[in-house]
């Protein structure tokens, strides 16, 4: 019986400090670890060549160029399945062919400037359009694309994402830029608004024994703000961003730090949370969008903003923490074992072979 042949739209990978980049990386190697032959899977990518020098000849490679977002310039390769690995992609195949959508949010829906907005309104309606079965990558994910929009009746299917911390890191001879001689909350991810790094910055001009450590690209009109909102409330000696760290340094803020902070308020799913539970660390997220189906009943939550009630639901649940410190961190190690991307990878195969049966 001839392979199945799948295409997988992962051009995105060549940022693979992105969230979407980090989920076509892992969803990649979590595939390579499993029986495949039965399938040809074909990877899409700016730089074939380093895929291929690591994965070898588990995939089939093909080289991203812009041009193929534009119709008559799509890719004429018939597959037997294309899989659109998130719900902006513009590249899409020129034949009619299985095709399966993955959706990690619609934020375009409530944050972006009209134009845009219903530039990917458009693009999504015909991706769904388009869709043989759809994954989403939280429950609420599901929701909020069918609270939105008119879904089509094909089998949907939600996959969580795994945890990227796989292994532990040496952090031993990581040297920060930032002060670590007191202790610290950490948190980060992509200085957007809607990480809402804002309010526990407002939190910290009440508490004096704590610094907080902020990673991620700030070189963002949202950065802008951030640091002027630290300078206008004489923080800048107890708040400070690092920028974009290496795995090492990500793994070693996590491990020293206090407790990890994610107060997001648009999330499809939140890989940062589920990185910081591998080192045990007490987790405070806010209970909006996906966030509570990723921290379980192991995390601790704020409902709303304000800095005196963050503040109080921050101590309280530290100090629960330290009462409890053997149990709650074996719980919380638990649960951040308990997103595998290989458990993911398999469920995406399995999606395979029931579009393909």
């Amino acid at each position: 019986m001839p392979q199945k042949s799948i295409f997988l739209e992962t051009h995105n990978i060549s940022n693979k400090a992105s969230g979407l980049g980090t989920f076509n990386y892992e969803l990649i190697k979590g595939l390579s670890t499993l029986n495949l032959n039965d399938f040809e899977l074909t990877l899409n990518s700016a730089k074939p060549e380093l895929l291929k020098e690591e994965f070898k000849d588990k995939f089939k490679y093909h080289k991203y160029n812009s041009l193929s977002r534009h119709p008559l310039f799509r890719i004429r390769k018939k597959y037997d399945l294309w899989h659109s690995v998130n719900q902006n992609i513009k590249v899409e195949p020129f034949f009619k062919t299985n095709y399966l959508l993955t959706v990690h949010d619609i934020h375009f829906v409530e944050e972006i400037s009209s134009d845009k907005s219903s530039k990917l309104h458009k693009l999504f309606r015909k991706k769904l359009e388009r869709a043989t079965a759809i994954t989403y990558i939280s429950e609420f994910a599901k929701k909020n694309t069918h609270e939105h929009f008119n879904v089509p009746n094909v089998p949907e299917y939600v996959v969580y994402n795994g945890n990227p911390i796989s292994a532990l890191l040496d952090t031993s001879s990581f040297v920060s830029t930032v002060p670590v001689d007191k202790p610290f909350f950490y948190t980060i991810g992509d200085f957007i608004e809607r990480k809402n790094y804002a309010s526990i910055i407002t939190m910290m001009k009440g508490i004096k024994d704590f610094n907080l450590i902020i990673s991620g690209n700030n070189n963002k009109k949202y950065g802008e703000e951030i640091k002027k909102l630290i300078n206008d409330n004489g923080l800048s000696d107890q708040v400070f961003l690092t920028g974009k760290v290496s795995d090492e340094g990500k793994q070693f803020y996590m491990k020293n730090c206090t407790a990890f902070l994610f107060p997001s308020i648009r999330e499809g799913f939140g890989l940062p949370p589920i990185e910081a539970m591998s080192f045990g660390k007490p987790i405070f997220l806010s209970d909006k969008t996906s966030l509570p189906e990723i921290g379980g009943d192991v995390s601790n939550y704020w409902t709303n903003f304000d800095p005196e009630y963050m503040k109080e639901v921050l101590f309280d649940g530290l100090n629960h923490f330290e009462n409890n410190k053997t149990e709650i961190e074996n719980q919380l190690k638990k649960r951040a074992a308990s997103f595998d991307w290989k458990i993911a990878a398999s469920e995406y195969l399995n999606v395979y072979k029931e579009i393909l049966k």
